[in-house]
């Protein structure tokens, strides 16, 4: 049966984060797992327990209701203790501790019966299943726009996995009834996906946003003009301002990745001056007879 308290399973301080939680929990995960430790009862059973007790401190809403005293470890609703003065002061005329028969104090018995074996039925419980822990890899833009997979598992059957837009790298899916079956008949466990994702080519995630580095021609440097951009939901035409240096950085609105509340940050356009590869005899010649190129000094402020 799992601990009373779920900090201790997991060998947490009660102010604990929620990244220290997750953390204890896959070290000890590790060495616990039944896959980890074939016909070891004990492991097993240590394995359910912390399982449990994860399911509770990693999800905020739930640890914020058994640090009230309102769910067990189980996350069972606590019964709460009924004293004297609850019915009393019920409201007047309510009965609840007055009969003919002069027994006052001791009420309904009927009530008090009826409470004793309704919170001994609670206690009857059956043990939940153990989770399933898979990490499942996935291209950059599957993850911020969402995606269908499957996933095979070991016995050969399948689980399909829907990718939530805006999925984060380390970020855990959980499905429901998807983990071990539990003992005699008991609730299965979930299936936590750990999603991995894949590094892209030339996109990078910041939060919300997107950042790209975008190699520009020194003739849209010097005149502007228009050129096409990937984003994630596709490629779109953006306008490079004259006279743009290698730092400048443009936004396009709406373009980065999208939230719980389906709004999208926005996609920032690092530019990059880039020269003929290989160098252009024509260009160079220009160059060389450009005398204000010749005067022109950069690293003026810099005292050079």
């Amino acid at each position: 049966m799992a601990s009373a308290d779920p900090y201790d399973q997991l060998g947490v301080a009660r102010d604990a984060s929620q990244k220290d939680i997750q953390k204890a929990y896959r070290r000890l995960a590790k060495k616990l797992h039944p896959d980890l430790n074939p016909g070891d009862k004990e492991a097993q059973g240590k394995f359910q327990d912390l399982s449990a007790a994860y399911e509770i401190l990693s999800d905020e809403e739930k640890r914020a209701r058994f640090d009230r005293g309102e769910i067990d470890a189980s996350g069972a609703e606590q019964q709460q203790q009924r004293y004297y003065r609850d019915f009393a002061q019920a409201g007047t005329g309510s009965q609840r501790y007055e009969d003919s028969s002069g027994f006052a104090d001791f009420g309904d018995a009927s009530d008090v019966f009826s409470t004793f074996f309704s919170q001994r039925g609670r206690r009857n419980f059956r043990l939940r299943g153990a989770d399933r822990h898979y990490q499942l890899e996935v291209d950059f833009l599957d993850a911020v726009n969402g995606a269908s997979r499957r996933i095979t598992l070991p016995g050969g059957s399948t689980i399909d996995v829907s990718i939530p837009p805006g999925t984060r790298d380390g970020q855990t899916l959980r499905l429901e009834g998807k983990g071990e079956p539990g003992p005699d008949g008991g609730q299965a466990g979930d299936a936590l996906i750990e999603i991995a994702v894949r590094p892209h080519p030339f996109f990078n995630r910041d939060g919300r946003d997107i950042r790209l580095d975008l190699p520009i021609s020194l003739t849209e440097a010097v005149l502007g003009g228009k050129v096409t951009v990937p984003t994630p939901t596709g490629p779109v035409t953006a306008t490079i301002p004259k006279g743009s240096n290698t730092g400048k950085t443009l936004r396009l609105k709406g373009k980065g990745i999208p939230g719980r509340d389906g709004r999208r940050g926005d996609e920032y356009l690092t530019l990059q001056v880039t020269l003929p590869d290989p160098p252009d005899a024509e260009l160079e010649a220009f160059v060389s007879q450009w005398a204000a190129g010749r005067s022109h000094n950069p690293r003026r402020k810099m005292g050079l």
